[in-house]
């Protein structure tokens, strides 16, 4: 297949290209590379699939060093000439959407970043989509979607019309607005409730990131809501997995689907969301020790209270995902710990 995959220069677009690749699909990866964070970690990111940082040009697709069937172009999802002539000239079987602005406490901040590239780019993608007949367009949503829901764990059939961040809420619209051009045009489309993604080439912002970088510079790490907290914590190759399953069984209309029902999981529409997570979460201060335990070095505990947007606990309901694709994660915490802790070593030299 030729597939596009957004966000390839980010965490999760960079392993799940390199998968595809592996496996003999022709990929075009898409990445606006703004400076969040470490845009030397992008170019990293990059270069692993054969990307070289000379080699990009805004606009223009860059070839791939490593692999034949790989190409990457700079492009932000909100230039939608440049994108609309991209589906063009390339015409795409299948789309993966993984761009967006990332972050729940950045979103505080920063609210226009998250109009801009979670929901303009969104509705770019879709637009393409549509007008270039795509397959099938799997996008990542966030299990941020179910904000302040206490029922756990986080099934895909509960409400989530309570979010508490922007992000949260921009994610929430992105399934909206997918369920809409499933709808009307036909476009199948399927969305991903990540849980705490982590593993090697990790995002920076994120907290096993932070704790191993502050554990191994002397620094205190800030342990949120006293340490009382739990996350289903998912190692990205479980991720991956579960994306590349979903790319290849693209939903179908549900014409039976009895008009009363109310779960917002099932639609008359080629229409469906997951969620992938380990179903097994972790109280916040046994991951610290895995991290302690990997470094061979304790950590300095910094305890404040829960931040604005966070939540206290997330726990993902993975039965649809057993059931209609075979597939649940279980990768333990200690061993993809550990497997951070080596790249993060040898990246960096510490």
């Amino acid at each position: 297949m030729k597939i596009l995959i957004t966000g390839t220069a980010g965490f999760i677009g960079m392993h799940l290209a390199e998968t595809l690749l592996k496996r003999g699909d022709q990929v075009i990866g898409l990445d606006s590379i703004n400076d969040y964070y470490d845009i030397n970690l992008k170019y990293g990111r990059l270069e692993r699939n054969g990307i070289q940082k000379h080699s990009i040009e805004y606009g223009k697709l860059a070839q791939s060093e490593l692999h034949d069937n790989y190409q990457f172009i700079q492009l932000k999802l909100e230039d939608k000439e440049n994108l609309l002539a991209l589906f063009e000239q390339q015409q795409f079987d299948k789309v993966v959407n993984l761009a967006a602005q990332a972050g729940v406490r950045y979103s505080l901040t920063n609210p226009d970043a998250y109009i801009e590239a979670n929901i303009i780019g969104f509705i770019n993608i879709l637009e393409a989509c549509r007008h270039h007949h795509i397959k099938h367009l799997a996008y990542a949503s966030s299990s941020s979607v179910y904000g302040s829901n206490t029922q756990m764990p986080f099934s895909t059939s509960d409400n989530v019309d309570h979010p508490v961040s922007l992000y949260a809420a921009s994610k929430k619209s992105n399934e909206l607005m997918a369920h809409t051009y499933s709808h009307l045009f036909g476009l199948p489309t399927t969305g991903l409730r990540f849980f705490t993604v982590y593993g090697p080439w990790g995002r920076p912002d994120m907290a096993l990131f932070l704790f191993t970088k502050a554990i191994l510079e002397d620094r205190p790490i800030q342990v949120f809501n006293h340490g009382e907290m739990m996350r289903d914590f998912t190692y990205v190759s479980d991720i991956i997995e579960g994306v590349v399953r979903v790319i290849d069984n693209p939903p179908r209309p549900n014409p039976d689907l009895d008009p009363r029902s109310t779960d917002p999981s099932k639609s008359k529409a080629p229409y469906k969301v997951y969620n992938i997570g380990n179903s097994a979460p972790v109280k916040l201060m046994d991951f610290v020790a895995a991290i302690e335990k990997a470094l061979g070095k304790q950590a300095i505990k910094e305890l404040l209270p829960i931040q604005p947007g966070d939540v206290p606990a997330t726990y993902a309901d993975t039965a649809a995902l057993e059931e209609e694709l075979g597939y649940k994660p279980d990768t333990s915490i200690e061993y993809g710990i550990s497997e951070f802790v080596t790249w993060y070593r040898s990246f960096y030299g510490k």
